[in-house]
């Protein structure tokens, strides 16, 4: 296997994080959620993109997906707290949490995740990672979005060696920790990870 690069994620659950100690300490990219549904703004977002942006790690940002909702207006949302971040810029990540059916069937759900990661793609020139576990995925919730990268939660895979649920036949980002902090790896180098990012040619 290639050399792992490895990440964290996080969210306001996380209160303020010391983005300089983690680069310190080998952390390379980190994804902070960013919003949820379509008017839910994460309180601590625009500090740690800041952060992150300042401590050069590689830089993505994750929506939470409440697919009861209209795809493209969380979308929208999404992409508008970035901007009021500081926006977008070489290599920047982009990603869905599909892990809430929202009490929908798996084929609405998939519907949603398919709309909201194509409008996202149309708008930003990003195609984003979609984030979720085995059992979901499973269940028919990622139905239609192979062509987007996997970041599967596995944390009771080895570390770089996560089980892998269809529609996907590879990974991308392993999740395979969430304590103390939620833990990333992801199979190769720092350009091989940005090239997933923003290209702004």
């Amino acid at each position: 296997m290639n050399r792992m690069l490895h990440g964290i994620d996080v969210s306001n659950w996380q209160g303020d994080v010391d983005w300089e100690r983690h680069a310190r300490d080998g952390v390379a990219f980190a994804f902070a959620k960013a919003s949820e549904g379509g008017d839910y703004t994460d309180t601590w977002f625009a500090r740690n993109w800041a952060g992150m942006r300042e401590n050069w790690l590689v830089c993505g940002a994750y929506h939470f997906a409440r697919p009861k909702g209209d795809p493209g207006e969380q979308a929208e949302h999404f992409l508008g707290v970035i901007r009021a971040a500081g926006g977008l810029r070489r290599g920047d990540l982009l990603a869905l949490d599909l892990e809430d059916a929202d009490g929908l069937p798996p084929a609405r759900v998939a519907r949603f995740a398919r709309r909201w990661c194509r409008a996202v793609e149309e708008r930003s020139g990003v195609r984003p990672f979609v984030y979720t576990f085995v059992a979901f995925a499973e269940d028919g919730n990622c139905a239609g979005l192979a062509e987007y990268p996997l970041w599967i939660s596995s944390p009771g895979s080895p570390k770089g060696r996560p089980h892998v649920p269809p529609p996907w036949d590879s990974w991308r980002l392993h999740q395979y920790a969430h304590s103390p902090i939620d833990k990333n790896v992801f199979a190769g180098s720092r350009r091989e990870l940005t090239s997933l990012g923003l290209d702004p040619r």
